[in-house]
């Protein structure tokens, strides 16, 4: 992933391209009350798409259509009570009828889109100038063919592909659904957000990721959303591959460890005002922002998330480029939207409906 260079201008051209039809689907709402969470979760699909393929699917397209109902209904089925079952089960519940017959059915249409892909790959296959994460895997099969204990194959590849629609499509689209909600709840904070950008980068100007460094509150706004609706219960489980010593408690080889990063989120002698929304946490008095080495939604050290990067930049310039067009409020009669989460393997804001009013003046 680090190879792939997700900060060049290749990828990040398309997420401008993906956040601009998130934009004209929001304006063609006409400021009327709609569920952001289909195009959301489309747009952030696609961004995936592009880091992985190449290239983005017209949302109209057949088979982008059947991959983001695959990914719906795989996502829908985490955390559920048939899916504890069936981890614990497994060789018994294959057997059973069940909503996870359903889901079965599901991953294997995304592993088959996922084969597709990498025989098209195959077949127009580029090794000294590769452009996306299939581009630079192959490349490393190749490079790797001759040592017996490599594990770069093209199952493994599959499944990594596999992996970041699960992983990537529900964390960034939760987040950034999580965001126009607090933007909605918080019309000061998402006014002085619309004012940084509009000063600082202009009407015209096409936002890209190194932006950030321009617009301390935006950027304070956006951690202060991951850190505040932090979507996953705990971290990632990681295996000890050797015994370590905490102080005197052993932690032999083998085991199992589950990072607990909220207990970092959330600790108060890292944090003002750990259980609120409160962008001050990432700024000085003269208003720049400032970095907390408490801030591990990624996790940390040498196995972070694998895609970091690509949820930074996908994140910041489809939030930055909402907020610089639309203000986002309660439908009318509400005169706040419920902040109360729904948990299952993430934990989610329940469903919403919003406005998208565009801003006067926008381009």
């Amino acid at each position: 992933m680090r190879k792939l260079g997700l900060g060049k201008k290749g990828l990040e051209t398309q997420i401008q391209e993906e956040a601009q039809q998130l934009v004209e689907f929001f304006s063609n709402t006409k400021g009327q009350p709609f569920d952001p969470a289909i195009p959301v979760i489309n747009s952030v699909c696609n961004i995936i798409c592009a880091a992985a393929f190449g290239y983005r699917f017209p949302t109209d397209s057949k088979d982008f259509l059947e991959l983001i109902e695959a990914v719906r209904v795989s996502l829908k089925f985490g955390g559920s009570v048939c899916h504890g079952l069936y981890e614990v089960f497994p060789h018994i519940m294959k057997y059973l009828p069940g909503p996870h017959q359903t889901v079965i059915s599901a991953c294997e249409r995304i592993i088959s889109f996922a084969k597709k892909q990498v025989k098209l790959h195959k077949e127009h296959q580029n090794l000294h100038e590769p452009q996306d994460f299939i581009d630079f895997y192959l490349f490393q099969i190749e490079k790797s063919k001759d040592h017996p204990n490599s594990t770069y194959n093209e199952d493994n590849l599959i499944h990594y592909i596999f992996d970041l629609f699960i992983a990537g499509t529900d964390t960034t689209s939760s987040s950034l659904k999580w965001a126009l909600l607090l933007m909605a709840n918080h019309p000061d904070v998402q006014d002085k957000v619309h004012k940084e950008i509009k000063e600082v980068l202009g009407s015209s100007h096409s936002i890209c990721y190194q932006d950030r460094k321009k617009v301390p509150y935006t950027n304070a706004v956006i951690h202060e959303i991951l850190r505040s609706k932090y979507i996953l219960l705990f971290g990632v489980p990681r295996q000890c591959v050797k015994d370590v010593y905490l102080g005197d408690f052993l932690i032999p080889k083998g085991a199992i460890l589950t990072p607990d990063l909220r207990s970092v989120l959330f600790d108060p002698e890292h944090w003002e005002s750990p259980e609120e929304f409160n962008p001050n946490h990432f700024l000085d008095k003269e208003g720049n922002f400032v970095p907390n080495d408490a801030f591990l939604p990624f996790g940390a050290g040498a196995h972070v998330c694998l895609g970091e990067l690509l949820a930074k930049i996908g994140f910041f310039i489809m939030f930055t480029s909402l907020l610089k067009e639309f203000r986002f409020q309660p439908p009318e009669g509400e005169k706040k939207l419920s902040e109360k989460s729904i948990v299952g393997l993430g934990v989610h804001c329940l469903p919403y409906k919003i406005c998208a009013v565009p801003r006067i003046n926008s381009s």
